[in-house]
């Protein structure tokens, strides 16, 4: 079996690249495609197993490593250059356009996707107004380039033989826009990595990158008006100068960690506080297999992920004001942190490779009895 992968992009070392390094622990013979590949080694050595991704012409062009986005409207373009006609297994690993190359009806093409693309879909409201391109011209040219996007992604969705989500949530959405049904495969949390520590010390934590739809700005603001409740915040992104301005003297900003910082802040923490509505969300079950209860917003993965009452708490709406109520409840509730972790173990990187790898078997195996001449 001849395989390919294709990621949308590799320029961080995130929850898609964590389901990649999996992926590569599964089968180490992958020929690697994505858009774009920036990595640093020591992310590539994770990822790729010290490999690079053949990518696309996007790659070369000016800022494209500071800001690939902003050449959107040539993504379909970059996609179809690919040849994989070669390849008897596709892979496509996706929130935007890596499911979108071309594959012929003898190849398996599966997706593991993380979500259909945001920008173009749900979110697109507010990735415009965060871009600045809700009014204008500019405005008016971004929501065709949105709506070209649109009608890309449905016409290259039957192409694929088989989608796995990520969650019930994703293969809700999935069903809703491309009309096709989906395996749920939970991404791999590396719970032997993230280990239980039942001593906890007095503070909350929240990480996440710095872009409004994760809600970083609004956990802060609600810990503003919670003086004598510590909040210890970790991450980068385009809103950390906005939320350094705002962030008073009980709110502790430590910018980038690395995974070794994480789990120490994840092992320590009272809480770790969620405002994001995510398709999966992995950071909350880092924290989970911590021993250490989540605070979220009910809404999204976290619905799969964290068990009311048992491993942590929801609130319902994206309020400060709804924060602060879950906050004063979470005081008053106490929580088995050995029940936390063993739940959380339920996500393990262990059990994603091993549904990954039966999943893809039994499917290459059906799909070339079909085309068995």
């Amino acid at each position: 079996m001849k395989k390919a992968l294709i990621n949308d992009w590799y320029y961080v070392n995130g929850g898609a690249e964590k389901v990649i390094h999996s992926l590569n622990a599964i089968w180490d013979d992958f020929d690697h495609f994505a858009l774009i590949d920036f990595l640093n080694q020591s992310d590539r050595d994770f990822i790729l197993n010290g490999k690079s991704a053949a990518t696309t012409f996007v790659q070369k062009l000016p800022t494209a490593k500071s800001n690939h986005r902003k050449f959107l409207q040539l993504f379909p373009s970059a996609m179809s250059q690919f040849d994989l006609s070669g390849y008897d297994l596709v892979l496509s690993s996706s929130s935007s356009i890596a499911k979108g190359v071309r594959t012929k009806p003898e190849q398996l093409h599966i997706c593991y996707c993380h979500s259909p693309m945001r920008y173009a879909w749900d979110l697109q409201t507010q990735y415009l107004q965060d871009a600045g391109l809700h009014k204008g011209l500019k405005g008016k040219y971004a929501q065709y380039v949105l709506r070209k996007m649109r009608q890309w992604d449905l016409q290259n969705s039957p192409q694929i033989t088989h989608f796995i989500a990520n969650s019930k949530y994703v293969a809700q959405r999935i069903k809703s826009i491309y009309q096709r049904e989906a395996t749920v495969i939970y991404p791999p949390v590396n719970t032997t990595f993230f280990t239980l520590q039942e001593s906890k010390k007095d503070y909350f934590f929240t990480a996440s990158r710095m872009v409004s739809y994760k809600k970083i700005q609004l956990i802060v603001e609600a810990f503003n008006e919670m003086p004598h409740h510590q909040l210890i915040v970790a991450g980068t992104g385009p809103e950390l100068d906005a939320i350094q301005k705002i962030a008073k003297s009980n709110i502790q900003l430590l910018g980038f960690v690395d995974q070794e910082q994480l789990k120490y802040y994840l092992q320590n923490a009272r809480a770790f506080v969620f405002a994001a509505e995510e398709d999966f969300g992995i950071v909350p079950v880092e924290a989970q297999a911590c021993g250490t209860p989540v605070i979220a917003f009910g809404k999204g993965g976290v619905l799969e992920t964290v068990l009311p009452e048992q491993t942590g708490l929801f609130f319902h709406e994206q309020t400060a004001q709804s924060i602060q109520a879950a906050v004063k409840l979470f005081e008053t509730k106490k929580f088995d942190l050995k029940t936390i972790r063993e739940h959380a173990e339920k996500f393990s990187k262990e059990r994603f490779e091993l549904e990954i790898k039966n999943f893809v078997n039994e499917k290459y195996e059906l799909h070339q009895k079909q085309f068995v001449i």
